[in-house]
C-alpha cells in the first residue's frame, strides 16, 4: 500500500512537469511551479539533513578518539568556518566576499592537488594499459595525446590553429560523445527508475 501511494505520486507529479512543457495553461503553469518550489525544499531539506548527519558522524568519531580523528576534527572546523562565514549577520550567502575567498583559498588549491594526483594516475595506467597492448588502449593514448597537443599554449599562427582545431574537437567530436554517454545514462536511470517505482522485479519477467 505505501509503495503504490509513492509510486502515484511519483508519477503524477512527473506527469504535471512533463506535460506543462508542451502544453501552455497558467492553472498548469502553477501547479507545476509549487510543485518545482516543494523539489527544491524538499532537495534543501535532504541536504541539510545530510549535513547534519556527516557532522554528527564526524562529532563522534572526534570524541571517541580514534587513529581518524584529525581528518574528521579538520572537517568540522572547516564546516563550522563556512557556516559562520555565510550565516553571520549582513552575509549575502554563497556571494558573500569572504565565503568566495574561502573556496578560492581552500577548496581550488585542494581541488587542482586532486586533478594533479589524478594525471599521476593517469600516467601509470597508460604505462600499465601499454605493457599490456590491444588495440583500444594505443587508440585511447593517441587520441589523448592528439588533444594535448591541441591544447598547448603557443603564441602566433600555430598557437591559433591550434587554438581553433582544440575547440572544434571540443565542440564537435567530444560533445556527441558525450551527448551520447548522457542520453544512454538517461535512458537507463528512467527504465530502472520505472521498474522500481513500479514494483517490477526480475522473477516477475
Amino acid at each position: 500500500m505505501r509503495r503504490s501511494i509513492t509510486t502515484t505520486v511519483t508519477v503524477v507529479a512527473g506527469l504535471v512537469l512533463i506535460v506543462d512543457l508542451l502544453v501552455v495553461n497558467p492553472s498548469l503553469g502553477a501547479i507545476a511551479t509549487a510543485l518545482q518550489e516543494l523539489l527544491v525544499l524538499l532537495a534543501a531539506a535532504a541536504a541539510v539533513g545530510g549535513a547534519a548527519s556527516l557532522a554528527a558522524h564526524h562529532l563522534r568519531i572526534v570524541a571517541q578518539g580514534t587513529s581518524d580523528r584529525l581528518g574528521s576534527f579538520v572537517l568540522l572546523v572547516g564546516m563550522g568556518v563556512i557556516l559562520v562565514a555565510g550565516l553571520r549577520p549582513g552575509s549575502s550567502g554563497s556571494s558573500d566576499p569572504i565565503v568566495l575567498w574561502l573556496v578560492a583559498a581552500v577548496l581550488v588549491p585542494i581541488a587542482a592537488s586532486l586533478f594533479a594526483l589524478l594525471f599521476l594516475f593517469l600516467l601509470a595506467a597508460a604505462r600499465r594499459g601499454l605493457v599490456t597492448g590491444g588495440t583500444e588502449m594505443i587508440l585511447l593514448l593517441a587520441t589523448s595525446g592528439v588533444v594535448v597537443m591541441l591544447l598547448l599554449p603557443l603564441g602566433g599562427k600555430a598557437g591559433e590553429w591550434l587554438a581553433a582545431g582544440a575547440g572544434w574537437v571540443e565542440t564537435v567530436p567530444l560533445a556527441g560523445v558525450f551527448r551520447g554517454l548522457l542520453i544512454g545514462v538517461a535512458i537507463i536511470a528512467s527504465l530502472t527508475a520505472s521498474r522500481i517505482l513500479l514494483g517490477i522485479d526480475r522473477d516477475d519477467e
